[in-house]
Parts: C-alpha cells; structure tokens; sequence
C-alpha cells in the first residue's frame, strides 16, 4: 500500500481514534484484566497452554508487527521507494547480524541488553499511546516522559523477575545456553536484593504518577486517570501471571496491536477507513504489507534451529531460539520506532 501522510500517527481524527480505542485499546484492558482475575483466584493452565501465546505470536500480531518496518521511514516521508526500502533491509541487516554475533561471543551480556532494549522498547510503545492515541498532552515535561517509559517498559520486565524469580532464571538459562555450556551464573538476585529494587522500583513509579498529577491541568486529568489505570492494571497482572504466558499474551493483547494501530495510521487508505470506522480493511491492508517479511522471519528462526539445532531438545529450548530471534529483530526495529516517534513529536 502506498499512501502516506508522516503527520497521520501524530494527528488522528476523532473517529479514526474511537475506532482504535474501540477495536484494540478497550480489549486489551478486557483481556488483561480477565487473565489477571482467572490467576488471583488460582487458575492453573497446562505447561503447554503457556506456550501458546509466543506460538501464536509467530503469525498473529507479535512477528508481524514489526514485519511493516521497510515501508515506514518512506511512508513518514510521503511516499515508500526502492531506496528507503533498501536502507531499513541494510539497518537490519547490520544490527542483527552484529546482535547475533554478540549473542554467539557473550551470550550473558546479549541477554542483559535484551532485557534492557525491550524495557526501553515497550515503554517507549506506551508512551506513544498516552500521548497521541488518548489525545492529551500527558505525560508533558520531557523527564516525566522518560520516567513514565521507565515505569511501562519496567512492569513486564521488571516484576515478572520479583514475582517469579525462578522462572526468569530459567528463562535466560535457556536462553544463554544456546550458545555457552556454563551453568554457573546465578540469575536469581538475592531476596534482600529483589526487596530493595521492588521497594526502589515502587518510588519511581510513586513519583512519576504523582508528578504527572501535578502536571496535568484538569482537562487532562482523564489521560492520567487512565496511566494510573494501566500501570495498576499491568503491576497486579505481571504480579499473579506465570511469566512465560504473561509475557506472550502482552505480546499479543498489548504491545502488538497498539503498534500495528500506529501503523495503521501511516497508511492512508487504512487511516481512511478508520476513519469511517472500518478497522478490517485497514487490518487486511497490514496484512498484506506485514506477510513477506513474516514469512521471512519465519525462515531466518529456521536458519537459527538448524545453526544450534544441538542445543535446542524441548519447549523451552524452542522458546529461548524465539526470543533470540526477537531479540536480534528488537534491535533495528526499536530505532525505526524511534525515527517514528522523532517525527511524530511523541518526546515534544
């Protein structure tokens, strides 16, 4: 798909937003609030069930949302050409390639920038929402937006390690041992350790929202009643949800479906037909943009089991391989994101 207007993901019209709001915002706090109830209340899924959201997330949402980055510095621009295609294929390119060494040289290092990147990368995707999707100027002084992506991009990284210390052991465990036969590095920290960061993490959070109160002049109040919702919505759902499942429904219910929204905004034909309140034909148009290099991923995941075939054997040893492959994927996509951003006036 070709059209394009660069201000389109920074202005929305009031239809175009109500249809976002209505198709993938409001849902996302349905399905999260209803997964966190089912888990405070003791539902226990079968190991595999766990899994399937990252299974999923191979062709639903979670590969493809990133698989529309070659049309988006054209489409910020005003119009997709062969060059700016070729500069994001050699970007990626690049960076995957030099992440994937990293991974195969330290891979415990590469694993700790993961975290890292991501915590950057899923803050850095809420902000966007807070600031343009709900239409007010909130967050608004600069460090209260970097605080406020810190808080984001800190609940599904960050309380999943001081709920569930075992299974994010595990977790980069398997990830780490794709590429290295130590088993001597200790990835629980020590519970005075996981006190003090709960206790340090709980004050930033304290202090962002109480800073954002302050201000927010009253007919902004709104947007921040809704981050103060979120953030507790998010905080007691990474708190009593299993890791792994945890982690792959956010994947498909959150982070996903409001960037694939921010693209859909890009598009002019899709923006048009949100604006009329037809989210399905801007969906197909995604689709149609996202699936090639869907499918390319699919084949560079490939190339991955058969490079460290060796040291994949079960479930998890599957799930840490598609990690890495996100990982190395995150990398060029977060500075793509960031152009995004750059241009649509989300840090103003």
């Amino acid at each position: 798909m070709t059209g394009a207007d660069h201000s389109a993901g920074a202005r929305l019209s009031s239809s175009a937003r109500r249809t976002l709001m209505r198709v993938v915002v409001r849902p996302s706090w349905v399905g999260i609030s209803v997964l966190t109830a089912l888990f405070a209340v003791g539902f226990e899924p079968a190991e595999p069930v766990q899994y399937a959201p990252f299974a999923l997330s191979l062709v639903f949402l979670g590969l493809p949302h990133g698989a529309v980055d070659h049309l988006v510095p054209g489409r910020l621009e005003g119009g997709v050409s062969a060059r700016s295609i070729a500069i994001v294929a050699l970007l990626y390119a690049t960076l995957a390639s030099a992440y994937l060494v990293f991974w195969t040289i330290e891979p415990a290092a590469a694993f700790i920038f993961f975290i890292l990147l991501t915590w950057f990368h899923w803050g850095q995707g809420d902000l966007y929402v807070l600031r343009i999707l709900l239409r007010a100027q909130h967050p608004a002084p600069r460090t209260l937006k970097i605080l406020t992506a810190v808080v984001r991009g800190g609940l599904p990284m960050l309380v999943p390690l001081l709920a569930f210390p075992g299974v994010y052991s595990e977790v980069a465990g398997s990830m780490v041992g794709i590429f290295s036969d130590s088993g001597t590095v200790a990835w629980i920290p020590a519970p005075a350790i996981r006190i003090f960061v709960a206790i340090t993490f709980l004050g930033v959070v304290s202090i962002t929202l109480l800073w954002g109160y302050r201000c927010s002049p009253p007919e902004n109040r709104a947007a921040w009643a809704l981050d103060v919702a979120e953030v507790g919505l998010l905080a007691a759902y990474f708190a009593v949800v299993p890791p792994i499942f945890a982690i792959g429904m956010y994947f498909c219910l959150w982070h996903a479906p409001r960037h694939i929204a921010r693209l859909m905004l890009l598009n002019r034909p899709s923006r048009n037909a949100l604006e009329k309140g037809r989210f399905l034909p801007a969906l197909k148009d995604f689709a149609l943009d996202a699936t090639p290099l869907t499918a390319a991923a699919l084949l560079l995941l490939a190339g991955l089991y058969f490079f460290v075939s060796e040291g994949v054997e079960g479930t998890a040893e599957l799930l840490a391989l598609y990690l890495m492959l996100i990982s190395i994927l995150t990398l060029p996509h977060v500075l793509i994101v960031g152009l995004m951003d750059r241009r649509q006036g989300v840090w103003r």
